[in-house]
């Protein structure tokens, strides 16, 4: 083999392997993250700390990503009083988000990021392209125990419903969210 060829060999291996050593590590505690709205309220992510999260990255206009939603729709409910909560941030354009919200009502908070803040989320790397929807599930205590994107198997047609509901099942199988305990009654002196 010439020289050269061995070369461009040696580098198409070296790219195919370079986003396999860059993966996502999963578990990993979960970055603080903002999401911002169109209200100017910001949904921050350590506000449900003590609360199992599903966090799906979406493109108001993917077909995958509003049957996502969907799914993650029934699902809320189902498992709010056992804690869950389910958000969801848009990476296209912003104006996009009200009709998405009146149109699918998904039951849970929608807001939006750029793009490349969802990337960095995800550790998603940088020079391939993000196949969408992607989904981080959180646990009570902030770490991010799994992470999907469109492309995977998990989220696959007539899987992804199931799938779904078992990944939030081992979510919340702890019980319900941490409460904080009950400030203690100071004494009082009983008069005689």
């Amino acid at each position: 083999m010439p020289k050269s060829a061995l070369t461009a060999a040696a580098l198409v291996i070296i790219c195919l392997a370079a986003p396999v050593a860059e993966a996502a590590t999963v578990p990993r505690p979960a970055p603080d993250f903002t999401i911002k709205t169109l209200t100017g309220q910001p949904i921050q992510l350590s506000q449900f700390k003590g609360k199992p999260v599903v966090l799906v990255f979406i493109l108001t206009g993917c077909s995958h990503c509003q049957k996502t939603v969907g799914f993650l729709s029934k699902l809320q409910p189902e498992f709010a009083p056992r804690g869950l909560q389910v958000v969801a941030s848009a990476i296209d354009a912003p104006t996009a988000v009200p009709g998405f919200i009146q149109q699918f009502r998904p039951g849970f908070p929608v807001g939006f990021n750029a793009a490349e803040d969802a990337m960095a989320f995800m550790q998603h790397v940088p020079m391939m392209v993000p196949y969408m929807p992607m989904i981080a599930f959180l646990d009570k205590d902030g770490v991010i125990r799994a992470q999907y994107e469109g492309n995977d198997p998990f989220l696959s047609e007539g899987v992804q419903e199931r799938n779904l509901r078992n990944r939030i099942e081992e979510l919340v199988k702890s019980g319900p969210p941490a409460k904080k305990p009950a400030a203690k009654a100071s004494p009082t002196k009983k008069s005689n």
